[in-house]
Formats: structure tokens, sequence, C-alpha cells
């Protein structure tokens, strides 16, 4: 997504089963490289890690103007 993915959309590159298309890939953007999963992030379940990116989405998103 050439200006960024809007809060709340879902990556154009997921796949039907959600898993990333560029995984691996050298054109796979910095900020999902370096994202990195682990229990606090992911939690027990699918939910709580939605839960975790959504607060992370807003957390770092440019402040209107």
């Amino acid at each position: 997504m050439p200006r960024g993915k809007p809060a709340g959309v879902p990556c154009v590159q997921l796949d039907a089963d959600l898993r990333c298309r560029l995984f691996g890939r050298p054109e796979r953007p910095d900020c999902c490289a370096g994202l990195q999963p682990g229990p606090e992030m992911c939690g027990t379940d699918r939910e709580h890690a939605l839960r975790w990116l959504g607060q992370l989405e807003r957390d770092t998103a440019p402040a209107s103007r």
C-alpha cells in the first residue's frame, strides 16, 4: 500500500488464510519485518492479537491536523 495502511483495514498482502504474501521477501515493508510476535502480542488467541495490533495502530497513528 504505497501510502501506508489505514488503521482497521486489513493489509492487501494477506491471503485468504490471513497469511502475508510477502513474508520472507525483500519487498516486505520494514515495519512488518520488524514486528516480532511474542506472548505479549499474541496472547492465547487471535482476538487478543487483533486487539494488541489495533492498539499499536492507534498508538502510532500520525496526529491529525
